[in-house]
């Protein structure tokens, strides 16, 4: 059965997008060393942090979030990035060309989540995620929403670590250079569900795309 589902899967390029959201009173405020400093980033910052590849946003990337009105919220060791990700409450690319991905007004969208390889294993993403969650329902907000591929097993096993729970999934199908997406009744509550629009061929929105990596 697994067999004939990847089969389908491929034939159809199919991918499958699980919601995944946590609310504010579900994830509390984490302290880490006194070394790192968190917070959302000048886009001073974000300019310096994009002259590195390393750091996983291009150029073209910041300008085209901030335009958007998203915010970057990241740990930081000095000048280094440690770990980042990416906040909007608008309608966001979700690295598709034509795919922009919808959520409830009174959730804000976390995405492209990166902590660099050398501080894994400290919990320091989650801390960053604790601090913009307690921003954001400082707001108003009532939590976070993100999605995580159905096959990346190790970042959903990282996202249920952090207190982020699934209530449904959006499939994704590519035919005759067409996209078609449907998303399951769970994501009715949230909003969850991606538009496909006529794609801007001078947009970059390359590595635009939500994940909860391994922290």
């Amino acid at each position: 059965m697994h067999l004939w589902f990847r089969l389908l899967r491929s034939a159809l390029n199919l991918r499958i997008l699980r919601g995944v959201q946590v609310d504010g009173a579900e994830l509390p405020r984490l302290g880490c060393d006194a070394r790192f400093t968190t917070g959302f980033q000048s886009l001073k910052a974000l300019r310096r942090f994009a002259a590195d590849p390393v750091n996983g946003m291009s150029p073209y990337f910041v300008r085209n979030a901030v335009r958007n009105g998203d915010a970057c919220h990241a740990v930081c060791e000095g000048t280094t990035l440690v770990s980042s990700a990416w906040y909007s409450r608008r309608p966001t690319s979700i690295g598709t060309p034509g795919l922009v991905l919808h959520f409830a007004p009174d959730y804000v969208y976390m995405y492209k989540g990166l902590t660099c390889e050398a501080y894994r294993g400290q919990r320091l993403y989650a801390v960053g995620i604790s601090r913009a969650l307690a921003h954001y329902t400082a707001q108003g907000a009532r939590g976070l929403v993100s999605y995580v591929e159905a096959t990346n097993l190790a970042a959903m096993k990282a996202a249920r670590r952090m207190g982020f729970r699934v209530f449904g999934s959006v499939y994704l199908i590519r035919l005759f250079g067409r996209h078609f997406a449907f998303s399951s009744p769970g994501c009715k509550a949230f909003g969850f569900r991606l538009e496909t629009i006529r794609p801007v061929p001078h947009l970059d929105v390359r590595r635009q795309h939500a994940h909860v990596p391994v922290a």
